[in-house]
């Protein structure tokens, strides 16, 4: 029986776009190397470029963003950063989308999962094409630009949200030789690029790195729309409450950065933070959604519970969501009762003035018919 591929749709989507992608870009590119090889003479091919997967000369311009050529083809945008040039980066791209991709698809859901790789995957593309474009404005295009594709965009964006769902989670490497937080990787992950871009001439992933960090952060930080009540409390209360962004302490800029240097970043952010909302290019977080967020965050669910399997993780999830709804049926049924008293105490304070109002007219009755009996006699 072959094994069952437990993936939720749009990771599915997304890893299969992925490998096709790759591997259409891969036979295109030898197919134009194979060709132009014909047209060469001896001296032509001597000084030709053998390895056709890195070689910016055989770029395929409506699959990667070649600066120049691609704007004709503006669905590259969002097709570059799912194409890979080698076994290598591919191997770790898949391995990226398939564990990230899952988790987060099971947290957020396939919709809200679907805008954010949107969002991840087209921005930092327009960005990187922007800055290489001023570049060669000012100091010439070359023969074959550099094209900007690769996974990276989303390795950076899918980092920070692990940092922001599960920041004290720890990964342990080397048979637990090696122990980082998640909330210490997209820091890690960008810093790593911007070394290794200028010195080994992957310059593509410096911008493309950094431009995916800063997305993921602005749009879970301002823009992402988050339910508060989980699925078991919107069903006892029979509402729904949600919250833009996250203005939690724990996800602000400066918590990206090791507790030393907060105190030298820390009025920085701020400055800069204060100057676009100045500007309105950001809302202005209240105390209350600060509050909210902080909240958010103290009763995060963590990793383990979402992606462990088999029956103890499910009975743990069952568990965990039979005490909210018991929670939220406790509340409603305090209300209800509070209520019922408030009730009863307007009904019994309106009857006793009702009886005392009686009692006074009855008073006042036996007053008038005393006279008149004494008359009579």
């Amino acid at each position: 029986m072959a094994p069952r591929i437990n993936l939720p749709p749009g990771t599915r989507v997304l890893l299969l776009a992925n490998i096709l992608l790759s591997a259409l870009n891969a036979t295109l590119r030898l197919t134009r190397w194979r060709d132009s090889l014909a047209t060469l003479t001896p001296t032509q091919l001597a000084t030709t470029p053998s390895n056709y997967l890195s070689s910016p000369q055989w770029a395929i311009p409506f699959l990667a963003i070649v600066p120049v050529y691609s704007i004709r083809y503006p669905w590259t945008f969002l097709t570059a950063a799912l194409v890979e040039n080698n076994v290598l980066s591919l191997a770790i791209s898949a391995t990226v989308l398939w564990f990230g991709g899952r988790y987060l698809e099971r947290a957020w859901g396939s919709r809200e999962f679907g805008k954010f790789v949107g969002f991840v995957a087209v921005i930092p593309n327009v960005l990187a094409f922007a800055i290489y474009a001023a570049w060669h404005v000012v100091v010439g295009t070359p023969e074959f630009p550099t094209p900007i594709q690769g996974v990276i965009p989303l390795e950076a964006a899918f980092l920070v949200a692990l940092k922001q769902l599960v920041p004290e989670h720890t990964v342990s490497l080397f048979r637990g030789a090696v122990r980082v937080r998640i909330k210490h990787f997209p820091a890690l992950f960008t810093l790593a690029n911007i070394v290794s871009g200028p010195l080994l001439g992957t310059d593509t992933a410096l911008w493309l790195s950094l431009f995916g960090f800063l997305t993921g952060w602005v749009y879970l930080r301002f823009f992402r729309i988050t339910d508060t009540l989980t699925g078991a409390e919107t069903s006892v209360s029979g509402e729904a409450s949600t919250m833009r962004g996250d203005a939690s302490d724990t996800f602000a800029f400066v918590a990206f950065f090791p507790d030393i240097m907060h105190p030298i970043l820390a009025p920085v952010c701020d400055g800069i933070y204060n100057t676009l909302v100045a500007l309105r290019l950001f809302p202005a977080f209240s105390n209350d959604a600060v509050e909210a967020g902080n909240e958010s965050a103290a009763r995060s669910e963590g990793l383990p519970s979402i992606m462990e399997r088999g029956a103890g993780g499910r009975q743990v999830e069952a568990e965990r969501r039979r005490a909210i709804a018991l929670k939220a049926l406790d509340q409603r049924l305090s209300l209800a009762a509070a209520s019922r008293v408030v009730d009863a105490s307007i009904q019994s304070t309106s009857s006793t003035h009702a009886g005392a109002s009686l009692e006074a007219v009855a008073g006042q009755s036996e007053e008038i018919k005393e006279p008149t009996e004494v008359v009579q006699t």
